[in-house]
């Protein structure tokens, strides 16, 4: 796996926040491949491609992730406009935020 953004969302996972979860966020970059992360009972599993069955589905570019990811943008707003779609169990994507802290 050679995907900065990737790479540093593992880095930054907090398994404490993951307990209990059994969810699975399919990111489908518009300028890099699509990955998932599935988190369950506090482990984080990253894989390139797609998933069968996500929990929610993200369509963003890889900017506006390290923007939201870094406080820079704000999740809702990049959703309102348009910057950020998303699929499915919608309101898993605000947990992304404590999953991921910034370090």
């Amino acid at each position: 796996m050679s995907n900065p953004i990737i790479d540093k969302l593992q880095s930054r996972f907090d398994a404490s926040a993951a307990q209990g979860m059994d969810d699975v966020f399919q990111f489908n970059f518009s300028d890099t491949d699509s990955y998932y992360l599935a988190v369950k009972d506090g482990a984080l599993d990253i894989q390139q491609g797609e998933h069968d069955d996500p929990s929610v589905t993200l369509s963003l570019s890889t900017d506006t992730l390290k923007g939201v990811m870094s406080g820079e943008i704000n999740g809702m707003t990049a959703f309102m406009t348009g910057k950020l779609k998303a699929t499915g169990n919608v309101m898993l994507a605000t947990r992304l935020t404590s999953l991921f802290p910034k370090g």
